[in-house]
């Protein structure tokens, strides 16, 4: 009788150890697994460092400068922003009218000498914005270059030229000729432009006539290549310039609907607040002239 109860002390004790033993080695188990998961991610994660990861990437020319110092303006006067189309060799260009559009790339060095030898600032357009919209002061001297259409040449002449000046400048982008087989810009070299000083904007889908177009139609192409930059880019993209300089009554609803804060027609003369921002002036910079008369329309708002 004694030795079955001890038998069955023995057995409570045995069934006790291996219970305690179980618990304990459940317990080191998960221990064991946390560390083995966390060595893991630390190990997945070596190397990168956290903001690297999270924080968007944006473009190095993406801030408003502030402008210091005496030699500034405030928006009582007026910018001359500068039109140009291609640049590129014109000397085989038979027609007139095309001609005048196609500046070599040796004249257009010739003309950002002049601005960096004579001290010109060139602004960006949300510069310009700020400018005639909240009365930001900008240096005295300041010019706004624009390129029509988004020709490759832009990147393959103008791109480097302006690289080399430290100048900033606008494409404005017909959408529906990016990456396709052609003259213009592709998705790649808007990406590099926009990242280094060049601002990519609007210029509608496919060149409309926009004076010919209602309301909708107008809104549409103008809406459509808006959307078209914004995800290419991953920016806001507030500025257009009209195709032609080509606009109607129902050219100032559309751009107001489609999201635009500003815009440029090619009708000549400069920038200024007196008016309508939807319907800038711009400074057409004529191939077939030589440097006086990019002198003048570079200096006198009332050029010939």
């Amino acid at each position: 009788m004694r030795s079955s109860k001890i038998r069955l002390i023995g057995l409570v004790l045995l069934i006790v150890v291996l219970t305690v033993g179980t618990v304990a080695y459940i317990f080191d188990s998960k221990k064991n697994n946390s560390k083995v998961s966390s060595n893991r991610a630390q190990k997945s994660t070596a190397g990168i460092n956290k903001t690297d990861v999270e924080k968007k990437i944006e473009p190095k020319y993406n801030k408003l400068r502030e402008f210091k110092g005496k030699d500034l303006v405030h928006n009582d006067k007026q910018i001359p922003v500068l039109m140009y189309h291609s640049i590129a060799d014109n000397s085989k260009v038979t027609n007139v009218a095309s001609k005048s559009i196609i500046l070599p790339p040796e004249v257009f060095k010739e003309q950002m000498q002049y601005l960096k030898d004579n001290g010109y600032t060139t602004l960006t357009l949300d510069e310009l914005y700020n400018f005639l919209k909240n009365d930001k002061p900008v240096p005295q001297k300041s010019v706004v270059l624009t390129f029509d259409d988004a020709y490759e040449d832009n990147y393959t002449n103008a791109y480097p030229i302006l690289k080399e000046f430290g100048f900033r400048g606008t494409i404005f982008v017909i959408t529906g000729g990016t990456d396709k087989i052609g003259a213009y810009l592709t998705s790649a070299q808007l990406k590099e432009m926009d990242a280094n000083g060049m601002d990519i904007q609007s210029h509608t889908v496919n060149h409309e006539d926009l004076d010919t177009l209602s309301l909708e139609k107008q809104q549409e192409t103008l809406a459509q290549s808006k959307q078209f930059l914004e995800k290419l880019l991953n920016k806001k993209v507030d500025y257009i310039a009209y195709p032609s300089g080509k606009y109607n009554d129902f050219t100032e609803q559309a751009a107001k609907n489609a999201g635009y804060t500003m815009a440029f027609t090619i009708n000549s003369g400069w920038a200024n607040k007196d008016t309508n921002i939807l319907f800038l002036n711009r400074v057409f910079v004529n191939a077939l002239k030589g440097i006086d008369q990019f002198k003048e329309r570079l200096t006198s708002p009332n050029y010939e």
